[in-house]
């Protein structure tokens, strides 16, 4: 997609083409590592949800979901999107698959940061 060999080739968007295979290769394996690492933020919230540590779950849960939104609503929607015109490719256009990840981590989130007590606070088991 960054190349974007698959688009109109409309000369007034195509100078924003990366051409060069070293700084594509280096976005892919940017995209995966950051990936990775919200993979591995969200199974750790998950393990600390079984553990019933809700304060601490529900914080690591909240910075993997926002890496999740970063990636795919900044990245993929806005960047991949709009600036590279990925809307134009029948090839690489993953808008579709990128809005539905945002959409459902941004769902996870609110759900996330619902307040769980009686007193309205996060994390805060209610009165017996």
């Amino acid at each position: 997609m960054l190349a974007m060999d698959t688009t109109f080739r409309d000369d007034d968007l195509m100078w924003r083409a990366v051409t060069s295979t070293a700084l594509q290769d280096t976005a892919y394996v940017l995209i995966i590592g950051w990936e990775t690492v919200a993979a591995a933020v969200l199974v750790w919230g998950t393990v600390l949800w079984a553990r019933r540590r809700d304060d601490v779950a529900r914080r690591w849960s909240s910075y993997g979901l926002l890496m999740l939104l970063l990636l795919f609503g900044a990245g993929f929607i806005a960047i991949g999107g709009e600036w590279f015109a990925m809307w134009q490719s029948k090839t690489w256009n993953g808008l579709d698959a990128a809005t539905r990840v945002f959409l459902l981590s941004g769902v996870a989130l609110i759900v996330n940061l619902l307040p769980s007590g009686q007193d309205g606070r996060p994390g805060t088991p209610p009165a017996s």
